[in-house]
């Protein structure tokens, strides 16, 4: 979205809150794609392990040093880091309402932006 916060101020409240309904339907649809997609490396993952040959180890590294796994690990991870960013406007918009004195989006809303699969993905994908 890249609005800034001068523009968000200047917007009016129906704006403001089309703009937020819009920037956090952008996050869902991009958090489920996210999930999805890191899914998918986890089955090719458990797939390759379970077709590999050899003990544990030797699994493991074969998956860890897969050109594949990398490739798809990195389009993880910036597809995380562009959740991330996206979620930073979602939180700007909600603060914006909230100095106007409007009613704060309900904390159900904010839990499933701050859920712990992100942190966790997001650790995970850093990881590999």
């Amino acid at each position: 979205m890249n609005l800034s916060a001068d523009a968000l101020y200047g917007m009016s409240d129906m704006e403001l809150l089309a703009a937020y309904a819009e920037a956090r339907r952008q996050f869902v649809e991009k958090k489920f794609a996210r999930d999805t997609h890191r899914a998918r490396l986890e089955w090719i993952r458990a797939k390759m392990f379970v077709g590999g040959s050899g003990g544990v180890t030797e699994r493991n590294m074969a998956i860890d040093v897969s050109e594949e796994i990398a490739r798809k690990g990195q389009e993880l991870r910036e597809m995380t880091r562009d959740l991330d960013l996206l979620k930073v406007d979602v939180d700007l918009i909600a603060i914006a309402i909230r100095l106007r004195g409007e009613s704060a989006p309900s904390r159900a809303q904010a839990d499933d932006l701050d859920g712990d699969s992100d942190r966790r993905g997001h650790d995970a994908a850093a990881s590999s």
